[in-house]
């Protein structure tokens, strides 16, 4: 597994693991992040993403990104 902040942008990805502190897990579910669910990278700028979610699109900071992993 890879964080997420290493995918190229276009790429679509499969969540395989959100990693941190309870708090941490709770709010990237609440954007939309959910393990077994694909993800789009539209934009990385430095492991600072755009995300797109289903219908929606997200921004992370890199800190917060790196606890996605594909």
């Amino acid at each position: 597994m890879m964080p997420i902040t290493m995918a190229n942008p276009g790429e679509r990805v499969l969540v395989k693991r959100i990693t941190g502190k309870d708090e941490t897990r709770r709010h990237l579910n609440e954007l939309g992040l959910v393990e077994g669910d694909s993800v789009t990278v539209v934009q990385n700028n430095k492991g600072n993403l755009i995300l797109q979610i289903k219908d929606g699109r997200v921004a992370l900071d890199e800190k917060l990104a790196m606890r996605i992993q594909y």
